[in-house]
C-alpha cells in the first residue's frame, strides 16, 4: 500500500524523532514547569541540531507564554513549543509570497518560470534536479532541463538518462564550457520551444570560494537581462546529515544569490533534522521541497505545520 505524504514524513523523520524527540519526550513528561525544565529543554534541542539561538528563543517564548497563560503543566506547554516551531517555518513562506505576488508575469512569454538549481558538492543536486523536473511535469506544466554543470561529464550524462526516461526536454551545449553561455542559450531555446519551467542545474561548489560563487552572480544576471518577464527562483540544494555545517553555507549561497527557496535532501535518512528549524528561523529563506526517498516521485512539497506534527507527534 502507498504510503501518503503525512505517513511519508514520519517515516522519514524517525531517525531525528529517535534522536533528539524522545529526549524531549521526556522532558514534557515531568511533573511541573521549572527552571530545570527550561535548562533541560534548551540542552536538548541544542543536542538535536536545532542551534544554539534558536534554542534560547524557542525557551523563552515559551516563559514568557508559561507566565502570562499560568501554564504550570509540561503536556499543555508542548502545543505552544510546536505552535512556535510552526511559525519559525512559516513566515519566511509568507514574505516569498508576498514578492511573488508583486512579480507580474507575461502570459505570452517564454519561459515562464526559470529555477536554478544551486548546491555544495555531493548533496544530490542533479538527482534532486531530476526529480524537481518530474514533478512540475505532472502538474501540467511543459518543462525542460538544463544541463548547466560543465565541470562534471557525469552530471550531464546523468541528466541525459533522468530526462530521457521520463520524456522531458533537454538543453545542453557540446562545446560550451561556460555555464552562463549554455544557460543563454538555453533560455533561447525554451523560448522557441514554448517551454513553460525552465530547470538550471549548476555545478556543486564550496561555498568558500570565492570565483565558483562569483560565477553563480554572474549566471544570475544572464537570466535577470534574458529572463525579464519570467517569474524566477533560485533553489538551495541542502544535505540535511551535514547539520549545523549547512547554516554557514545557506549563509555564502544567500550572499551570492537571490536565494528563494531550498530544497532539502536525505532528510529520511538523518537524525539531524532539527537543523531544519534553525535554517528557517536563521536564514528567513523558506523550505519548498524535501527528499524523502531516492525514487522519482520522493520529492514532496514542504509544509511547516505537517513537519511538526510528523516530528513531535501532535
Amino acid at each position: 500500500m502507498r504510503m501518503g505524504f503525512f505517513e511519508k514524513l514520519k517515516a522519514g523523520l524517525k531517525k531525528t524523532r529517535d534522536a533528539m524527540v524522545s529526549g524531549i519526550d521526556r522532558v514534557f513528561g515531568w511533573k511541573q514547569v521549572d527552571e530545570s525544565f527550561f535548562e533541560q529543554l534548551e540542552e536538548t534541542l541544542i543536542v538535536g541540531d536545532v542551534g544554539v539561538n534558536v534554542a534560547i528563543e524557542i525557551c523563552e517564548r515559551l516563559r514568557k507564554i508559561s507566565r502570562k497563560l499560568a501554564i504550570d503543566s509540561p503536556e499543555e506547554l508542548k502545543v505552544e513549543f510546536t505552535k512556535i516551531v510552526v511559525e519559525m517555518l512559516e513566515p519566511a513562506n509568507r514574505f516569498v509570497e508576498e514578492i511573488e505576488e508583486k512579480e507580474t508575469v507575461n502570459p505570452e512569454a517564454f519561459p515562464k518560470k526559470i529555477i536554478l538549481v544551486v548546491g555544495v558538492n555531493g548533496v544530490g543536486k542533479t538527482t534532486t534536479v531530476g526529480k524537481l523536473a518530474f514533478r512540475l511535469q505532472n502538474e501540467g506544466n511543459e518543462v525542460a532541463v538544463v544541463a548547466a554543470d560543465t565541470f562534471r561529464d557525469a552530471a550531464v550524462e546523468q541528466l541525459e538518462a533522468l530526462t530521457k526516461s521520463l520524456n522531458i526536454k533537454l538543453f545542453k551545449s557540446e562545446t560550451a564550457k561556460d555555464p552562463g553561455a549554455v544557460i543563454f542559450e538555453a533560455i533561447k531555446k525554451a523560448a522557441a520551444q514554448k517551454v513553460e519551467v525552465l530547470i538550471c542545474d549548476t555545478a556543486g561548489r564550496l561555498h568558500n570560494k570565492n570565483n565558483l560563487m562569483m560565477e553563480l552572480q554572474k549566471i544570475g544576471k544572464i537570466i535577470e537581462r534574458n529572463c525579464l518577464s519570467a517569474h524566477k527562483e533560485t533553489f538551495w540544494v541542502m544535505d540535511v546529515t551535514t547539520g549545523q555545517n549547512a547554516i554557514f553555507q545557506a549563509r555564502e549561497f544567500k550572499n551570492a544569490v537571490k536565494m528563494t527557496g531550498i530544497i532539502l535532501t536525505k532528510l529520511d535518512g538523518t537524525s539531524k533534522g532539527g537543523v531544519v528549524i534553525n535554517i528557517a528561523a536563521e536564514c528567513g529563506v523558506p523550505v519548498k521541497y524535501a527528499g524523502l526517498g531516492e525514487k522519482i516521485e520522493d520529492l514532496v512539497e514542504f509544509e511547516a505545520q505537517k513537519f511538526a506534527q510528523a516530528l513531535f507527534g501532535i
